[in-house]
């Protein structure tokens, strides 16, 4: 399979929906496909990211298991290196996290490595908070990079890159399949924003789960006009609407639900590079 089209794939932002990322990696894998690009916004960007540095579907499952199966496992990390710790947090704004710090403490170390290292090259995008514009983040550490591209304002410190103050990608690039067009002839684009989804008790949402969610709208609505002019040879959208942005805990469940778009896609991509 691996002698057919080149493949791009492009992995989107959705908190805690980007888990179904996971089983897409599957796909590829299964299918003896190792992407020749990754671009990644957000929670994608962290998925893509590891897949890029060398781990494999599985390993990422493994570790994504681990840590929210086990809660202590973060806390021990955190807790564990006392500089971490102090720089995690500003008296000044207790409740906002410096995703630097917090990605040193809990990606794995494979991570801790500058882009030009990676197996699969690779892009996170950004939000220049300054200029109002997309930014590609391909060199220098990665985790930095990593970061920039998770930051939601209130929840994580705006990190500073080459004098640049960055924010989450998704505000401008949710879904960022054109950040790898040109990689390859065909591109693999994963939605995880969700679908239109109703709660039928109209459960209100928490302050927080509000905020986020509502970036969630955000970025699906900036991907639903990107397709207006544009769209990737295949777009997945795994249908995980039905969880909340910050359902982590859920991932089991996250997973299931991704089982048949990564069925889909396995079908879609066999036939596609078999006709080539």
């Amino acid at each position: 399979m691996t002698a057919g089209k080149r493949v791009a794939l492009a992995l989107g932002g959705g908190s805690a929906r980007g888990l179904a990322h996971i089983p897409m990696l599957e796909a590829f894998d299964e299918l003896g496909i190792k992407p020749a690009a990754i671009s990644g916004t957000s929670i994608g960007s962290v998925v893509g990211g590891l897949y890029a540095a060398g781990l494999d579907a599985k390993a990422i499952r493994a570790y994504a298991e681990e840590m929210l199966s086990r809660r202590s496992e973060i806390f021990r990390r955190i807790a564990g290196s006392f500089e971490g710790l102090i720089s995690l947090w500003s008296p000044r704004s207790p409740s906002v996290v410096d995703g630097v710090t917090l990605f040193e403490l809990l990606l794995p170390p494979v991570m801790r490595c500058d882009f030009q290292s990676l197996k699969i090259p690779f892009t996170a995008i950004a939000t220049d908070f300054h200029a109002m514009s997309e930014v590609r983040l391909t060199h220098g550490p990665v985790i930095p990079a990593l970061a920039a591209s998770c930051c939601l304002p209130s929840l994580f410190r705006p990190v500073t890159l080459a004098s640049r103050v960055l924010l989450d990608g998704g505000f401008v690039n949710p879904t960022p399949w054109d950040a790898v067009a040109d990689a390859a002839p065909v591109v693999v684009a994963v939605d995880v924003t969700g679908t239109t989804h109703r709660d039928p008790e109209g459960a209100l949402p928490s302050p927080v789960e509000a905020w986020i969610g509502a970036t969630q709208i955000l970025f699906h609505s900036v991907t639903r006009e990107k397709l207006k002019s544009a769209a990737p040879t295949l777009l997945v959208r795994p249908l995980v609407g039905e969880f909340g942005t910050l359902d982590f805990l859920k991932y089991r469940e996250i997973f299931a639900a991704a089982g048949p778009a990564k069925d889909e896609l396995k079908c879609d991509l066999a036939r596609l590079l078999e006709s080539g």
